[in-house]
């Protein structure tokens, strides 16, 4: 059975940094995509970040160059530094594994999902 398990979220002032981290179980960590995604209220949840089983990397336009993504595959854990941080970026953070090695920016690409975390950035 896999399992993703978030955490990290928290309150942070604008500018700030935050680390969130997922880790999984259940599942050959090393051999799928992984990805993050967001959701804030009243809105549909959205890609944020993902990265491959090469260790590839892809962003959305609005968080390029503030956060990164990256994976340990001997912790069966991936991880998004956030800096930088904006008010819009309040939201419940979601980690997702994807369906295969790829790594999508859809949200019908991934198969399993963690609880969410949220990360709330005051101004």
């Amino acid at each position: 059975q896999v399992q993703l398990v978030e955490s990290g979220g928290g309150l942070v002032q604008a500018g700030g940094s935050r680390r969130l981290s997922c880790a999984a179980s259940g599942v050959t960590f090393s051999s799928y995509g992984m990805g993050w995604f967001r959701q804030a209220p009243g809105k549909e949840r959205e890609f944020v970040a993902a990265i491959r089983w090469t260790g590839s990397t892809y962003y959305t336009d609005s968080v390029k160059g503030r956060f990164t993504i990256s994976r340990d595959n001997a912790k069966n854990t991936v991880y998004l530094q956030m800096n930088s941080l904006k008010p819009e970026d309040t939201a419940v953070y979601y980690c997702a594994k994807a369906r295969n090695s790829l790594a999508t920016t859809a949200v019908g690409g991934y198969d399993y999902w963690g609880q969410g975390t949220q990360v709330t950035v005051s101004s």
